[in-house]
Order: C-alpha cells, then structure tokens, then sequence
C-alpha cells in the first residue's frame, strides 16, 4: 500500500499529555528527544510535551540569522556562551525549553559537571529571542516569554517579523513593545550587544 505524502507545512505543535498515566524523568525525556532528532520537542511545567516539525524555510534563515549575530559577539564578547535552539534548558518550574537562541554566563556553567553539560541544561539562560514563526500565535510566545522571565531570565527578546514589531521582556517591569525597529540593543546586561533586524 502506497502513501501520498502530505504538502509541507509549517504548522504548530502537537501536544501529547503523559499524565497521569507516567511521569517521564529528565533522562528519559532527553533519550526521547535523540530518537526524535527530526523534531523539536519541549515538556512544559505540568509535563505535557509539545512536538513541534521543522521550521520552514523562511523561519529558518531568520533563526539562523538572530543565532549567527548572537554566537560572533559572543565569541568576542567571551564572559558567556550561545547556544541555538536544538539547546534544552530545565527550568526551576522542570518545564525544557528550547529557546531559538538564548546565552548563558560562563561563570555560571562552570557550576554544572561535563555530565549535566552533554544532556539538557539544568539552568535557567541569562538571555533568550524567541522569533515568531507563521505557525505561532503571538499570545502562546508571550506566555513562553512570561515563563522564562518568572524562571530567572534577566532580558527577553520576542521578536515578531509579520507585525515589525519587537518586545523586550526584563524582571518586575513592564513589557515594552517597539515598533518597527531597524536595531535592538540587549544593554546593560549583554553590553555591546546589538540585534540588526533589517534581515528579520
């Protein structure tokens, strides 16, 4: 029997609810994830997972683009290390996330042994960018955002190419929403560090 494949596309997750039928370990989410390398998989807080298919095109260049920026001043800047977004952090509320770039203090993986450092990450970044992506609703990455920033983030950016539009998300204040920048600076906290966005 022959299968027609389906057209591509770049549509949202699938949720799969595991409890309370099992509760599925760090480890054991981390093997599932190898297995699953053609997917992008994340557990939220209650343990749900949210699978996810291969950005498309478009998106893709874009995340490639906002990881390049972040990983050559990083290289420059040498106080912190970036990671793209096959990177899974564990969040103190045990959600994995993988934000599409995010950067962490090398002070503060220094902490973590070379076993904790080959599987995902048991810490919160100091910095993340989530890009909306066509499949995205703006509020379901608002409320990603909201998680990182209760989880200990110290800068967010939510960067939104349909509306131009970027929102900076820092502790205990309010969002700011800019329009149509051509730039975004990540300063004080990532000195330096400024975002072209004219190819977003």
């Amino acid at each position: 029997m022959s299968t027609v494949p389906l057209p591509y596309s770049e549509a949202g997750p699938i949720w799969l609810r595991t409890r309370p039928i099992f509760e599925m370990t760090d480890d054991a989410f981390f093997e599932l994830c190898q297995i699953n390398r053609q997917l992008r998989i994340e557990r939220t807080a209650e343990g749900d997972l949210a699978i996810m298919p291969p950005a498309g095109g478009e998106t893709g260049d874009k995340n490639a683009y906002v990881i390049a920026f972040l990983k050559i001043w990083s290289l420059q800047d040498t106080t912190g290390v970036a990671f793209d977004s096959s990177t899974g952090f564990i969040l103190p509320n045990r959600a994995i996330r993988s934000p599409d770039a995010a950067w962490v203090k090398r002070e503060r993986l220094a902490h973590l042994t070379p076993e904790q450092k080959k599987k995902f990450l048991p810490l919160t970044p100091d910095f993340v960018i989530e890009l909306c992506s066509p499949s995205d609703t703006l509020r379901a990455v608002q409320e990603k955002m909201a998680e990182y920033m209760a989880n200990g983030v110290r800068l967010g950016l939510l960067l939104d190419p349909q509306e131009r539009c970027v929102y900076v998300y820092r502790p205990a204040v309010a969002v700011v929403r800019l329009e149509s920048p051509s730039s975004v600076s990540a300063e004080p906290e990532l000195p330096g560090f400024v975002l072209d966005l004219t190819h977003i």
